[in-house]
């Protein structure tokens, strides 16, 4: 299982100014663990073990000489690494809990705090959740709309958990105008790089196809007051943040991008990286239908505040380049294997617009 992974699609890098414990020599690893284990007065570590990591923050998998299983989260992203952000997601996920909803909650420290610092880091302990992960293509449309209707119950709960927040009087959308620049610039990047491969072959094609749709499509521009509703949001969530058990969830993981989004985009989103076929990119529209009624059915959205999401996030990722920005402007190539998918989900979402809208809104 890969608890605690993430397959984040927002631009954010890791802070490389420390290594975390998974760059470190087994012997020192081990050695870290334990100094940070001595907070909570579990038994010594017997065997430290990374989690297969995402993009952002690291895991470790910790069996104790009592037994014990645990997950240590070591946090290095930037925009999560700090103590403020960190508690108030435990402090959310901790309700969540209380309230019966799958979320594992952080083990509080002998001295009852849920962050621990250690070697310049911020330290999270969860117990182990047994599980594995599925893609959303793997479950009956029956569990798709369970699915949904748990995001749904996540976002109505964290409405009432979470601060209160003022609505904002608009919420951009992205520029075509910048947008084309920054494709001509990728465009260029992958045109020179060596050794020119099948990928660098990939992307050139697909950004000269993204200056036709964008031409196509740049008077679709969402206005700035079309967005759906702001609220508490999950951030993250896809097949790689949730844990079965069977076919019932056992678990909503890494919560590190709670933080006020569009509600409803969240469930669309959501939808686009759970049901697409991984090869091509293309939804299976009879199990988006099946989440989308569900989430519906919680009162956390209006089928027309899902029609708003859809077209919304449509829009970000028809200007939307981050993948290619990690790998030619950063020389990132962590993302390069969801670029083909991806690039061929946004040709064929533009030339099935309505049938997507369809099955989300209908």
């Amino acid at each position: 299982m890969t608890y605690g992974q993430t397959l984040s699609l927002a631009p954010a890098r890791p802070d490389a100014t420390a290594p975390p414990i998974g760059t470190l020599s087994p012997p020192v690893a081990h050695a870290a663990v334990s100094g940070v284990l001595r907070a909570y007065r579990t038994a010594p570590p017997e065997t430290v073990a990374p989690v297969a990591e995402g993009l952002l923050n690291r895991g470790y998998r910790i069996s104790a000489t009592d037994g014990a299983t645990y997950f240590l989260k070591c946090y290095v992203d930037r925009a999560t690494a700090n103590r403020t952000t960190v508690l108030r997601q435990h402090r959310a996920t901790a309700a969540l809990a209380a309230l019966g909803l799958p979320v594992p909650p952080p083990l509080p420290s002998a001295d009852n705090r849920t962050v621990t610092a250690y070697g310049g880091r911020l330290f999270a302990l969860y117990p182990w959740v047994p599980g594995s992960h599925r893609h959303g293509t793997e479950l009956d449309p029956a569990r798709c709309g369970e699915l949904g209707g748990l995001l749904g119950a996540l976002h109505g709960a964290l409405r009432d958990i979470c601060a209160p927040l003022r609505q904002p009087e608009a919420v951009l959308s992205a520029e075509v105008e910048e947008t084309e620049r920054i494709v001509l610039e990728l465009r260029g990047l992958a045109r020179t790089h060596r050794p020119y491969g099948p990928f660098d072959r990939l992307a050139e094609d697909r950004l000269t196809e993204r200056l036709d749709l964008l031409a196509t499509h740049r008077r679709r521009r969402p206005g700035p007051t079309d967005a759906p509703p702001t609220g508490w949001t999950h951030g993250d969530f896809h097949g790689l943040n949730v844990l079965y058990r069977g076919d019932t969830v056992s678990a909503v993981l890494d919560w590190d991008k709670l933080a006020p989004h569009p509600v409803a985009e969240e469930a669309v989103r959501a939808a686009t990286l759970l049901f697409n076929d991984r090869a091509t990119g293309v939804l299976d529209l009879v199990r988006v239908r099946h989440w989308a009624r569900a989430y519906r059915a919680t009162g956390a959205a209006s089928a027309e505040q899902v029609a708003a999401a859809v077209h919304r996030v449509w829009w970000e990722r028809l200007n939307d380049l981050w993948m290619l920005q990690w790998r030619y402007q950063r020389r990132d190539h962590r993302a390069d294997p969801l670029f083909p998918a991806a690039a061929g989900q946004l040709t064929w979402w533009c030339q099935d617009y309505e049938q997507v809208m369809d099955a989300f809104a209908n």
